[in-house]
């Protein structure tokens, strides 16, 4: 996109900070998927926003609308994009032309960053197939998918404002897919006779009632469609909901009122935006942590190593606290403060593994034993590695550990300007060590935090607990790598569920000042309500579980032995809006071609329960009712649920077993 002057020579000034950022990014233990940079113009940053990141895509009235909203964004609200890459192998970032150089250095980092989380992360396998090599190709199959689209939008006999409608009913319920489970292209499809092909083929022969009557009842009817096995299916809820419409679903013709095969350009279709939802679905499964682990790293590379030079900083330091600093629940804030407990947090247990081995040492007399600022002076990096210029490579060089010696060779030849990148002569250990986390000052007090309950946990581990004779000894043999490494390990397994489920903690939430907040109806407005970490970590969870929307499910592909398509919404504590949900119906009566149901629990205060409340000081409990919504394509019927139907949408707690066992880390 580089297709003017101006443009040209920013790409030419940012070919050396592109170069060194990847290879600070790799010194530091990360490993991404090649990136190719494009600079871009205000329009065309808007276009690739509204794009999802992305040069192409399908015709639809949808990216217009976001392209507006993002140009009045811009022109109203001041908001800015900093960065924008996509999930690609190689990865694709665009910066806008009129970006600072700092601003530009530090989405090149912090690009390195989701570079190196979109290559690592099991989640982003399961669209890939998480082979080796197996990158997501994501540019060439959305090309893909638009030529698909606009061959629809051609065909003489297909109306344009068809195909956008049959693209608004999938879209309507993108997210109902199996999030989960390894992405399958077309699932393998069970036949089943249909009863109202059945009954139609039967009218063409022209019997009489009697004979339908008595030859082709009811039973026979009910016989023909399958094996004599149950006539229900699926035989559990199914979370992929536009796969068993793929599977099992028909148009719904109007003219004559029934449902009718798909026609082919409308499988193609709802198979291209059903591998789409898969595409995106890990980007919005990781969002706290992704940002988050981004973040982390530029702040690293940008600041603590001075990636951002002395005239640039104190643009960066802007740049970042606006984007730190952004109101309301806030990914990149969230995830970088976790990221960076973590690594406190194993870093701590890292050394205090070390001090209970200390003869002498215990964890009942730890705190009384230890001198822990003593702790901290030997815990800082040596300051050969920590003050490194190029008037003392020799004492580089003095060094056995940390020191990358080819590098530092080069760097003695004039071949590396060590005062510009010192990083370059030191390898992964010396790098942890320079920027150890519990020598840094806002965490100087991080091992002094730890409490007794820790210091037993720990403790129990502790069988050499004579190794070394004196606290020198034990710092000695710290690694300072502990800390990245377990960064690393959970960067590769968890989501963002799994992620603040498992290390949102109550230290966590005292240190950073997390509370929950809630609507009261006795006095109408927000209040704070609790900081105890189990309540915040369930806000949390749940607007994160299926990306904070409803996770719906399909119980029944014949309810009521009628092709009647059963839905249930998983209940977890939080209602539908049910008005929202009849409109779902809509679509998905239109992708059924039958009458669909919704199996939901309605809670209910009234008047008079909000009354009582106030009067006694109090919140009103809600009447909780189990309720099935269905529609036929004229009309909504509601009736209560059965104490079986219920008891199928009910969730036990919340909803957020969402890691196989086996990649626990």
């Amino acid at each position: 996109m580089t297709t003017n002057y101006h443009a040209q020579r920013v790409a030419d000034k940012l070919e050396e900070p592109v170069r060194e950022a990847n290879a600070l990014a790799e010194k530091l233990g990360l490993e991404p998927y090649p990136v190719n940079y494009w600079i871009v113009d205000n329009d065309e940053m808007n276009q690739l926003i509204a794009y999802d990141g992305f040069q192409e895509r399908y015709p639809h009235w949808r990216w217009g609308m976001k392209f507006d909203r993002q140009r009045k964004q811009n022109q109203y609200v001041g908001g800015k994009a900093f960065e924008l890459v996509n999930n690609d192998d190689p990865s694709n970032a665009f910066l806008q032309e009129s970006n600072s150089l700092a601003d530009q250095k530090a989405v090149i980092t912090h690009v390195e960053a989701h570079a190196d989380f979109f290559a690592n992360n099991r989640w982003f396998g399961l669209f890939t197939g998480d082979e080796p090599g197996s990158g997501p190709k994501a540019a060439a199959m959305l090309s893909r998918h638009a030529r698909t689209v606009e061959s629809a939008m051609a065909d003489p006999d297909v109306e344009r404002s068809e195909v956008e409608r049959w693209i608004d009913n999938v879209l309507c319920i993108e997210d109902a897919i199996d999030q989960h489970s390894a992405f399958v292209r077309q699932r393998a499809r069970e036949e089943r006779p249909d009863r109202e092909d059945i009954e139609e083929a039967l009218s063409g022969l022209g019997l009489s009632e009697t004979v339908r009557g008595e030859v082709f009842d009811e039973e026979w009817l009910e016989r023909q469609r399958g094996d004599g096995s149950s006539e229900s299916f699926p035989e559990t809820p199914d979370p992929d909901l536009l796969a068993f419409l793929r599977e099992h679903g028909k148009q719904y013709d109007g003219e004559s009122e029934r449902a009718s095969e798909m026609e082919p350009w409308q499988r193609e279709v709802l198979d291209a935006l059903r591998a789409e939802a898969y595409y995106f679905a890990p980007q919005r499964m990781t969002k706290v942590m992704n940002e988050g682990w981004a973040a982390y790293w530029e702040s690293m590379m940008m600041a603590e190593e001075g990636f951002a030079d002395g005239n640039e900083f104190i643009d960066y330091a802007d740049h970042q606290a606006r984007v730190l600093g952004s109101p309301g629940l806030n990914p990149y804030k969230l995830g970088k403060e976790l990221w960076e407990y973590i690594e406190n947090d194993e870093n701590r247990r890292e050394v205090i593994d070390k001090l209970l081995r200390v003869e002498g040492v215990t964890w009942r007399n730890f705190h009384e034993t230890v001198d822990l600022d003593r702790v901290s002076e030997l815990l800082a990096p040596r300051e050969a590695l920590d003050r490194i210029d190029g008037d003392r490579l020799d004492e580089l060089a003095a060094l056995e550990t940390g020191v990358d010696h080819d590098a530092l060779e080069r760097a003695r030849r004039g071949e590396i300007d060590v005062d510009r990148y010192p990083w370059k002569v030191l390898d992964y250990e010396g790098l942890a060590e320079r920027h150890y986390s519990l020598v840094k000052p806002q965490n100087r007090g991080v091992l002094g935090r730890i409490t007794q309950t820790d210091l037993e946990r720990v403790g129990r581990y502790v069988l050499d607990d004579a190794l070394y004779g004196s606290v020198e000894e034990a710092i000695a043999d710290v690694d300072r790598t502990a800390g990245w490494r377990r960064m690393a390990e959970i960067r590769e397994s968890h989501n963002d569920v799994t992620f603040i489920d498992a290390f949102l903690t109550q230290e966590f939430v005292d240190r950073h000042d997390y509370f929950t907040y809630e609507y009261a109806h006795a006095t109408g407005d927000y209040r704070a309500t609790s900081t105890d970490a189990a309540d915040v970590k369930k806000k949390l969870l749940l607007q994160f579980t299926n990306f904070g929307k409803p996770t719906i499910e399909v119980h029944d592909g014949n309810f009521a032995n009628r092709n009647e398509l059963l839905l249930g919404h998983r209940y977890n504590g939080v209602a539908l809006d049910v008005g929202q949900a009849k409109q779902t119906l809509v679509r998905v009566f239109e992708l059924w071609g039958r009458p669909v149901n919704l199996m939901t629990i309605r809670k209910e205060v009234t008047d008079k329960d909000v009354e009582v409340a106030r009067r006694r000081n109090r919140e009103p409990e809600p009447t909780e009712q189990g309720i099935r919504i269905r529609y036929d394509g004229e009309g909504f019927e509601t009736s209560e649920l059965t104490d079986e139907q219920l008891a199928a949408i009910e969730a036990s707690d919340i909803d957020y077993d969402t890691k196989p066992e086996e990649w626990l880390a």
